[in-house]
């Protein structure tokens, strides 16, 4: 079966950085468009960025010019580049692989502390 483990994730102060890491099994990760996203208290799952199969990638506005995703499909693994992180980047960080099906990790806590 599919399964999607991330890590990475903890606690940084403002502006610091914190690198995620997707591990994909179980699929054929190289045709799958390959997304991160998160989730606040009380607040709805949001898209945070997507890398397509083809290697295009779109950003939310509030991770763009600070965090950059990545994919390696010889390590069937994506990354999430976070930099100058602020509070309101603190949630849940869920990965997801999605080609005509969708699948979800179980997520990762990132804390930004100001």
């Amino acid at each position: 079966q599919v399964q999607l483990v991330e890590s990475g994730g903890g606690l940084v102060q403002y502006g610091g950085s914190l690198r995620l890491s997707c591990a994909a099994s179980g699929l054929i990760f190289s045709i799958y468009a390959m997304g991160w996203y998160r989730q606040a208290p009380g607040k709805q799952r949001e898209l945070v960025a997507v890398i397509t199969a083809s290697g295009n990638t779109i950003y939310a506005n509030s991770a763009k010019g600070r965090f950059t995703i990545s994919r390696d499909n010889a390590e069937n693994t994506v990354f999430l580049q976070m930099n100058s992180l602020k509070p309101e980047d603190t949630a849940v960080y869920y990965c997801n692989a999605d080609h005509a099906t969708s699948h979800w990790g179980q997520g990762t806590q990132v804390t930004v502390s100001s």
